[in-house]
């Protein structure tokens, strides 16, 4: 993944921000506290495909 790419990406909910968690090869919206998937490359910044982060 591109941090580049990753800089101009906003959370689909909230706008803001997104984070990338190398570890989990995921995207953090700390905002809506959601982790968007990334897969085969690509971030799938769909609502619906977030799931939701413990506290």
């Amino acid at each position: 993944m591109n941090e580049k790419f990753i800089n101009h990406l906003a959370c689909p909910v909230t706008n803001t921000k997104l984070e990338w968690d190398k570890a989990n090869n995921r995207l953090i919206s700390h905002e809506a506290k959601l982790a968007y998937p990334i897969q085969n490359g690509i971030p799938v910044l769909l609502p619906e495909a977030g799931e939701k982060l413990e506290d």
